[in-house]
Parts: C-alpha cells; sequence; structure tokens
C-alpha cells in the first residue's frame, strides 16, 4: 500500500476518532457530560466528513473503510455510554425499542464476526443514512434533549437498515467493503 493511500485527510479523521475514544471514554466514566457531549459531536462530524471528503476527493481505500468502520463502532460504543451514564432516566418509556434496536445494530455487527472473523465494512446507502440521521439524534440528544418523533424514526430506519445489513451476510460468499445496498447485491447474481 502506498503512503499517499494511508496518509490521506479522510484516514486521519478517522485515526482522530480513534485516537480520541480513550479519552472521550474517560469524561463518560468522570461523569463529564459537557465535554463529552462537545467531544461526541466533534466525532460524529469528523464521521459525515471523512466519508465525504473521501467519496468527493476519490479517497476511497480499503484501509479508509476499515478504519472508517472501526471508528464508527468506537464511537457507537461512546454514544450508548452516554446514553447509559447521563440519559437513560430519558429512553426507560422508550426502553424496548431501544433495547431492540440495539439488539439489532449488535448483530449486524456480530453476525460477521462469527461468520467472517471480521466487523463489517459494508457501508451501505441505508447504513449511511442510517448513521447520519443517529449522529443528528445524539447531537439533538445531548444538546437539547431527548425528541420522542424524532427517536422514532432513527429506531425504525436503523432496524430497517439492520435488517438489510444481516440479509446481505447471508448473501455474499465472503467479506468485503463498499456494499451500496441489497439490491446491488441481487443484481449482482
Amino acid at each position: 500500500m502506498k503512503k499517499s493511500e494511508i496518509y490521506t485527510i479522510p484516514n486521519m479523521l478517522s485515526f482522530y476518532r480513534l485516537l480520541a475514544f480513550p479519552f472521550i471514554l474517560y469524561l463518560v466514566l468522570s461523569g463529564n457530560e459537557k465535554w463529552f457531549a462537545i467531544l461526541l459531536v466533534i466525532n460524529l462530524v469528523t464521521d459525515a466528513l471523512d466519508g465525504f471528503i473521501a467519496r468527493t476527493f476519490n479517497l476511497e481505500t480499503q484501509l479508509g473503510a476499515k478504519l472508517d468502520s472501526l471508528a464508527d463502532n468506537f464511537t457507537y460504543i461512546l454514544a450508548f455510554l452516554g446514553v447509559y451514564y447521563f440519559k437513560l432516566h430519558d429512553f426507560m418509556p422508550h426502553i424496548y425499542s431501544f433495547v431492540f434496536w440495539f439488539f439489532m445494530l449488535f448483530s449486524a455487527i456480530m453476525i460477521p464476526v462469527i461468520r467472517y472473523g471480521r466487523t463489517p465494512s459494508f457501508h451501505l446507502y441505508s447504513w449511511k443514512i442510517g448513521g447520519y440521521i443517529q449522529g443528528a439524534f445524539f447531537i439533538v440528544l445531548f444538546t437539547w434533549g431527548f425528541f420522542t418523533p424524532f427517536y422514532y424514526f432513527m429506531v425504525t430506519w436503523g432496524i430497517l437498515a439492520a435488517m438489510e445489513h444481516i440479509s446481505i451476510q447471508f448473501v455474499i460468499p465472503e467479506m468485503r467493503s463498499n456494499v451500496k445496498g441489497l439490491y446491488w447485491v441481487l443484481r449482482e447474481k
């Protein structure tokens, strides 16, 4: 792999999110909601930026896809921990839908770990859009508060995207990166 494929702006943004993880985790565990929220929002914005820059300037690489997926997973962990430590009382009336949504997201990530021995980096359109919706929801949650209609929109989209993600895992024979969606996978067959 060439240095020019490693040291790209999208990869640096993903590296930032990976390096920021332990510090933001410390903020959660120490109860510092204000700085946690600020740095989580920065993580979510850099997540959107890295993909946009990679696609716009033709900087997409296998390494970048893997780094982005790993950084996304760590950002999800932080967001869920933030919900648990700082906002659980807001979610209690909606706990069953939240647990089901979490289960579906977790399954979409763990099934390929079991089946292929590694985490997925599909970058499905539905998953990307769902990530933007979830990112926007977490930004709203940690800056303004819980907004029920937005929450149910996010959960519904997330469950449907996870179902597509899981379906693809049982259609393709081996793990690969940058799959657009189930429609395109089936069209290839």
